[in-house]
């Protein structure tokens, strides 16, 4: 059994993490149209153009992750190694250089890549080392679910201060607020990342030797159940980036209630916690597979019903999103629990352990749900001839309702459908990781 006090050093990684990455998935959209001082259309390319590098980097973490050996164990060093160069291109992002429009575009395409490569190489060896905790499938879903209510505070954090903040630190100026804001949420990522270093202990052994990249894809290609989830992850990733990006602007400009960001968003944050927290619980009373797929068709639900909601009910809306983001939480350390299972799976089938493979393949395919959300936002709002700071149009408002209501909606539906070809259920998982157990693996 691992212990609470561990699983809490493992979750303040995640805190760490979405210090920036939920500040990312939030604000820099709106940063990037609205104070930055570029175009929703070329955000929305930029978005798409940089996660395909990512295409090389995450499955070359993964491998350079799974050949990594070190007197601290084979995740944790990265943790030390990379928080100090994350911190500083999270603050490069959020910085406005005093240039021409083609300038910032260039800018904002460096420094956005330079974050995301330094996001990929901290990220993935991190998710990684909640595979190598423990090798009881329960006790996974159990340390997944400590990730994401830690992780879930850590956007708590960034709902609740980031738009103060940048009031405060910025006196006026937002520029220069949003990147004193962000350098405050890079400190204390930095201290977070160090205490899961200190506070976590690696248990689940590396194979002795590393696997080839040609191999390690063979294997990956073989597993039925990892194909499933880069589908999942893909088109879940997507919808949720769409919604996130799109909540600023829904506030703002549909419900015109721009003195209620902070609180709306906040609210749908505590949603995200309170799930996260109920996930542990939730699979004690259902397969985690059949407990996954009625989560979503709950959230689709919710999303859609958002839909008929009329400007003025705010408050309504405010609910509903709460309901949303908590059905939709609650699967998220089930989905995080079930990469440990693939990778157990694919050890079982092959006979060769590739954890930092499996976890930066998905990882991957995760930056390509959030690129193509990312760009369909982007593009959603020029087509809808969305423009800044100014009272929208109602074709602009409608298409901002339908963006966060009803693709967020399918997207959850069509991940439904999709995991209804993944076969590796508690029983067969519990199954897998007594063999592996008995082979001395």
């Amino acid at each position: 059994m691992i212990s609470r006090r561990e699983k809490i050093a493992y979750g303040l990684g995640d805190t760490a993490s979405n210090l920036i990455f939920q500040t990312v998935m939030l604000f820099l959209a709106f940063y990037y149209t609205n104070i930055f001082g570029i175009s929703a259309a070329a955000v929305g390319t930029m978005f798409l153009l940089v996660r395909l590098l990512d295409a090389i980097t995450d499955p070359l973490m993964g491998l350079l992750a799974d050949k990594t050996r070190t007197r601290f164990g084979q995740f944790r060093p990265y943790l030390i190694w990379l928080v100090i160069p994350f911190a500083v291109c999270s603050v490069l992002a959020f910085t406005t250089p005093d240039l021409s429009e083609r300038g910032k575009v260039i800018y904002a395409y460096v420094t956005y890549t330079l974050l995301m490569l330094a996001y990929t190489a901290i990220n993935i060896p991190y998710s990684a080392l909640g595979a190598a905790l423990t090798s009881n499938p329960r006790e996974r879903v159990s340390i997944q679910g400590y990730r994401f209510v830690f992780g879930m505070l850590g956007g708590l954090i960034v709902t609740l201060t980031t738009l103060p903040l940048v009031r405060i630190l910025g006196d006026g100026n937002p520029q220069l607020g949003y990147q004193l804001t962000i350098a405050a949420m890079s400190v204390l990522g930095v201290i977070l990342f160090l205490l899961c270093f200190a506070g976590t202990k690696e248990r689940v052994p590396p194979p002795e030797q590393g696997v080839a990249i040609h191999q390690g894809l063979k294997i990956l290609w073989a597993n039925q159940a990892m194909r499933t989830l880069a589908k999942v992850a893909v088109v879940l990733v997507a919808g949720m980036t769409i919604k996130n990006m799109l909540t600023i602007y829904y506030v703002t400009y549909y419900l015109e209630r721009a003195d209620l960001v902070t609180q709306f968003i906040s609210i749908g944050m505590i949603g995200n916690i309170l799930g996260c927290a109920c996930a542990t619980w939730a699979t004690r009373k259902l397969d985690k597979v059949v407990a996954y797929r009625a989560l979503q068709l709950i959230a689709a639900a919710l999303s859609a019903v958002a839909f008929f909601i009329a400007p003025e009910q705010w408050l309504l809306a405010t609910v509903v999103y709460f309901g949303w983001c908590f059905f939709l939480q609650m699967a998220t350390p089930m989905l995080w629990a079930k990469i440990a299972d693939v990778v157990d799976y694919g050890q079982q089938q092959s006979g060769i352990r590739t954890t930092g493979l499996v976890y930066s393949s998905v990882v991957f395919f995760i930056k390509i749900g959030i690129a193509i959300g990312g760009a369909i936002a982007g593009w959603w709002l020029a087509w809808f001839n969305y423009v800044p700071d100014v009272n929208q149009t109602e074709h602009t408002q409608f298409g901002i309702l339908v963006a966060f209501t009803l693709l967020p909606a399918l997207c959850s539906v069509m991940v439904a459908w999709l995991m209804r070809r993944y076969t590796l259920t508690q029983d067969k998982v519990e199954t897998i990781s007594t063999e592996l157990a008995e082979r001395g693996s």
